[in-house]
């Protein structure tokens, strides 16, 4: 009923919980008393008239009392409760102000009247009503006095601390034994830990070798490496990875054994590229078969290849008489003289060379950088069949130690420009390797021996190919004397203008300007096209 505007006068207050029986009464304010008048529209009148004077009026709080908007009221929005109740006394017309304790901070002065008034204890809504400072009327509009309170600054007071007593050095020594017995117990843990893994590290590194993929390299034992090759005691050959000894397994297979040597990274990476070098097979890539890792010792056991390496047959210390035809088809018919290769077998082993050298770059999952092509890393097996060998050994090396060793052995010639620059090493060293290979096939002069060794030299041996077969159209005088004059058909001339046209393409100083291995063996197939 409360709700509904009009049921009472003026200047009431509509009371929804009295009773049950009586759902609504309406009740005067403190200092209103009811109207005798009937014909007017004031239920209630005040009972002292309020003045301008503000020192004789006073609030009191009616909790959950609230007075609906009318036209003669006003808004505020003010955070400093005093504020109001200056507004209000300094109105004369005011009767009070109502507040809503919903944290906006908005009051609403009542001027002149207080219209459709009810009280809902739903409701957070306190009306402060001018009175009369002599009012004295008992009123039971309360409740809500802690709201109000708390919008107000509150200020806590905590308690001082208490003064440090004997209980803090106490509490101090608990705490610094604690902490000394988990560190000494740390310790202890630590170096049992440590006295475990030291007795069992053997073990556990043969255990993790025994569980190396199947189907990948066999793993010898340093004792069975040191029967098969009579105590290391028949060297058959010495590269920059290390020396390497042919010997005899248990099942009578011929092996090489190389002793890798200033190999850098730890066991782990060593057994990781042992794998990897085991997963290629290529007809024209020597064939691992096992490794060995103890001792301090990293042995990696090849296929024996019968026939050596191409330098012995390119660059011999001695002229060699020229055999027949039967003779260089089957070259282990002698065993003091070695024949001299003729321009299909040279033909044969730059296109096998190149398609491993292709493998490695472009048909591997990981590909390889061999870093070393040279003629003694060159194997021949039957009939003459090349083998490339130490490819995937240059993982194991830093570039500074491959340089400072590749130097000292006398090998630079085979090195790319940019092995001697800070700029990364890419697959076009490996280009640039091959192409002086070719050019060594096809005149038989190893580049280190010619007169120049620098690069912007005129007499060095690419420089001189270049002018000899562009320049002065003389390509005879690049060919080898041994067998310069073997062309048995135009097929042969073919082989030759191939691979030295090849060549000097391999050997662009700068990397980007070379072929890629895969185009350098299509130029030698004769399928290629040839940038000139």
């Amino acid at each position: 009923m409360c709700t509904v505007h009009g049921t009472y006068g003026d200047n009431a207050i509509c009371m929804d919980d009295v009773s049950n029986t009586d759902p609504s009464s309406c009740v005067c304010p403190p200092g209103f008393k009811n109207n005798t008048i009937v014909n007017e529209s004031n239920f209630c009148v005040i009972k002292t008239p309020l003045n301008n004077n503000h020192g004789n009026t006073k609030f009191l709080q009616l909790d959950y009392v609230n007075f609906s908007r009318v036209s003669d009221q006003s808004d505020l929005k003010v955070q400093n409760f005093s504020v109001f109740q200056s507004k209000c006394l300094a109105n004369p017309n005011c009767l009070g102000f109502g507040f809503k304790y919903d944290g906006k901070g908005y009051c609403v002065l009542q001027i002149n009247q207080l219209r459709y008034g009810y009280r809902s204890p739903g409701t957070e809504t306190a009306f402060f009503l001018r009175v009369h400072e002599s009012e004295n009327d008992e009123f039971n509009f309360t409740g809500m006095t802690t709201l109000l309170e708390t919008t107000c600054a509150v200020n806590i007071t905590l308690p001082v601390p208490p003064k440090e007593s004997s209980t803090t050095l106490r509490n101090l020594v608990i705490i610094c034994t604690l902490f000394a017995a988990e560190l000494i117990s740390g310790v202890l843990f630590f170096w049992g830990f440590l006295k475990k893994y030291i007795k069992y590290r053997d073990m556990a590194r043969s255990f993790g070798l025994e569980f190396l993929p199947a189907g990948g390299p066999k793993r010898f034992t340093y004792a069975e490496l040191q029967a098969a090759t009579d105590n290391f005691s028949n060297p058959i050959g010495k590269g920059s990875f290390g020396d390497v000894y042919k010997g005899e397994l248990g099942d009578h297979r011929v092996v090489a054994v190389k002793c890798l040597k200033n190999v850098t990274g730890g066991d782990a990476e060593f057994w990781a590229e042992v794998t990897i070098i085991a997963r290629m097979h290529h007809l024209n890539l020597v064939r691992l078969w096992g490794f060995c890792a103890e001792k301090g010792q990293k042995i990696l056991v090849y296929e024996h290849v019968p026939n050596g390496s191409l330098d012995k047959y390119l660059f011999p210390a001695s002229q060699i008489p020229s055999l027949d035809k039967q003779e260089v088809l089957n070259p282990r018919s002698t065993d003091s003289l070695k024949p001299i290769l003729d321009w299909n077998i040279r033909y044969r082993i730059a296109l096998g060379v190149a398609r491993a050298i292709a493998y490695l770059h472009e048909e591997c999952l990981e590909w390889v950088l061999h870093c070393d092509i040279k003629p003694e890393n060159i194997l021949l097996g039957e009939y003459f069949c090349p083998k490339i060998s130490d490819f995937g050994l240059a993982k194991l090396r830093k570039k500074e130690d491959m340089v400072s060793m590749s130097m000292a052995r006398g090998t630079r010639g085979y090195m790319a420009p940019e092995w001697l620059k800070p700029d990364p090493v890419t697959p076009k060293a490996d280009v640039y390797s091959f192409g002086m290979v070719l050019l060594e096939l096809v005149s038989g002069v190893r580049s280190s021996n010619m007169q120049g060794s620098l690069v912007h030299s005129e007499d060095w041996h690419p420089r001189w190919a270049f002018d000899k077969v562009f320049k002065d159209m003389k390509m005879d005088d690049i060919l080898d004397r041994q067998i310069k004059h073997c062309f048995d058909n135009r097929l042969h001339f073919d082989f030759v203008d191939r691979m030295v046209k090849a060549a000097i393409w391999c050997l662009q100083d700068r990397p980007e300007a070379r072929q890629s291995i895969g185009k350098v063996d299509k130029m030698l197939e004769g399928t290629g096209n040839y940038r000139t």
